[in-house]
């Protein structure tokens, strides 16, 4: 994918192309001729003596310390450093390209007072694929994420190691391999780097694509589980949807008919006395809606952040001045993220109780834990065990993150947005969801398989289809374990995506 960075934000579906794979990046002419602007304001800044925070004091606690002239690149290249102190495992390389990309296109809009020679230089790391090694923890969100993006800039200068093709390398190898030397940074640019919401931006955003992959399949599994108990899709019904008006619930709700047309299934019991089913196949529309009403808004967030410009202090070349302020601090990031935290939390809960249906031979009508000769074989009695695990579990992690702070810096950072743990614990949490989407897909495809001959409708049948590659039919008592494993990673690669494409945030154009 070709992207020129100039006077135009990159789209949701942009993004979503970037975290897939790998990008090739385009300075435009505006965006050269602002960052020119705007670096020969700090030049002017530093000409005429002005003390402005980060470009000639120190930082943080320490900004009432003038740094003299002959110093100051010292100064840029020692805050690297200094801040350069991660821990825990790396970030992945696809959360570490959207993090770099949302940083030059920070830097190109001209108010960060970096050279163009910075810029190019981020430019032709990600065209390359060298992806600096990231350590996923030690950022709280405020001022900035500063430590990882320390790691990011500390490549730059030739410091930790790098991702390339796959392989982690010392970072004078990985600058080489795109024709870079190790840089000296101008005045600011160490500041530049450091501050902003690019990594907490990138991680909550990767969370948005993965949850949309995870909710397509959560309507496959629920369309598949209303169909295996015999359930009704009345409750589908457009006109139910459209005299509450959420857009989600409507939307979830046309998903769900179209998957479930043309069952047999469905045909064969239109005159059942069954009055009504349970909350977890009935109100789909609701609670699904709902979540996907959620992601749409938190990715309308996101897209925003990842386009903007967070360090500080920012250069106005047009009014001549420099202005410091607090665009790093991430608190639009946290809250988005731990509102989907709760919409990640929902599909997964509302997938565990209809594998609990599933299993329930008094409430679907299919054999108890879906499985012939009940007693001598167990069947989906454990399976719907790691599911209620994997739910719980998900309640703790959905906690919001943003009502915690922890003042830092002797208290001049006397409030932080905790963004980044807000954005990295989601992925755990879509890993959870995943699991259990996938163990009631499973669970689902056998209850249909007990109704044959008769059959589901044709995406539904599909959908059985794709699981049968990767699991066979449950006929006697086996692991599941890695069955599970194999249906999750379908989900993770987006495998289910055509039963909701037209109604996902970033792919519904």
């Amino acid at each position: 994918m070709k992207i020129t960075v100039d006077a135009q934000p990159i789209t949701l579906a942009e993004w979503r192309a970037i975290w897939q794979g790998p990008v090739e990046l385009t300075l435009g002419q505006t965006a050269l001729q602002r960052i020119g602007e705007s670096q020969a304001q700090i030049d002017k800044v530093i000409a005429g003596g002005k003390q402005v925070y980060g470009v000639n004091t120190g930082f943080g606690q320490l900004a009432q310390v003038r740094i003299g002239a002959e110093k100051l690149a010292a100064l840029q290249q020692n805050l690297v450093l200094s801040h350069s102190v991660g821990v825990g495992p790396p970030l992945t390389n696809e959360c570490v390209r959207l993090a770099m990309v949302m940083k030059v296109v920070a830097l190109a809009q001209g108010f960060s007072g970096v050279r163009a020679e910075l810029v190019d230089a981020l430019c032709k790391l990600i065209n390359g694929g060298v992806y600096p090694c990231i350590p996923a923890k030690g950022s709280v969100g405020a001022s900035g994420d500063l430590a990882p993006l320390a790691h990011m800039a500390g490549l730059l200068l030739g410091h930790g190691t790098a991702s390339v093709g796959g392989k982690n390398i010392p970072a004078e190898k990985a600058l080489a391999k795109v024709g870079l030397a190790p840089m000296q940074l101008a005045p600011k640019e160490g500041l530049a780097l450091l501050n902003g919401t690019q990594i907490s931006t990138s991680l909550a955003l990767a969370a948005v694509f993965r949850a949309e992959n995870i909710l397509a399949a959560s309507l496959a599994a629920g369309a598949l589980a209303a169909d295996a108990i015999k359930g009704s899709d009345t409750p589908f019904d457009e006109r139910i949807q459209q005299v509450r008006g959420h857009r989600g619930q409507i939307d979830v709700a046309a998903a769900l008919r179209k998957l479930m047309e043309g069952s047999d299934i469905r045909a064969s019991h239109f005159d059942c006395t069954r009055v009504q089913d349970p909350y977890s196949i009935r109100c789909q529309p609701q609670v699904i809606g709902a979540c996907l009403d959620v992601m749409r808004h938190v990715g309308v967030v996101l897209a925003k952040e990842a386009n903007a410009v967070t360090d500080n202090p920012l250069v106005f070349a047009a009014t001549d001045a420099v202005l410091s302020g607090g665009n790093f601090h991430a608190e639009p990031v946290a809250l988005a993220a731990d509102y989907l935290a709760l919409s990640i939390a929902e599909v997964g809960a509302l997938s565990e109780r209809r594998i609990a249906l599933l299993i329930d031979s008094h409430l679907s009508g299919l054999p108890a834990f879906l499985v012939r000769e009940g007693g001598l074989n167990s069947g989906f009695m454990m399976a719907q065990v790691t599911a209620a695990a994997l739910a719980s579990e998900n309640k703790s992690l959905a906690h919001p993150a943003s009502v915690d702070s922890i003042p830092t810096s002797a208290n001049q950072e006397d409030h932080v947005s905790m963004a980044t743990f807000a954005a990295n614990r989601l992925h755990t949490m879509l890993d959870n969801t995943a699991y259990i989407v996938a163990i009631e897909m499973l669970a689902a495809a056998q209850g249909i398989e007990f109704h044959h001959p008769q059959k589901s409708s044709k995406p539904l049948e599909k959908v059985i289809d794709e699981l049968r590659q990767v699991s066979a039919s449950y006929t006697a008592d086996r692991s599941l374990s890695e069955d599970f494993e194999k249906v999750a990673k379908l989900i993770h690669d987006g495998r289910f995506l055509s039963c909701a494409d037209s109604i996902l945030p970033s792919l519904a154009g």
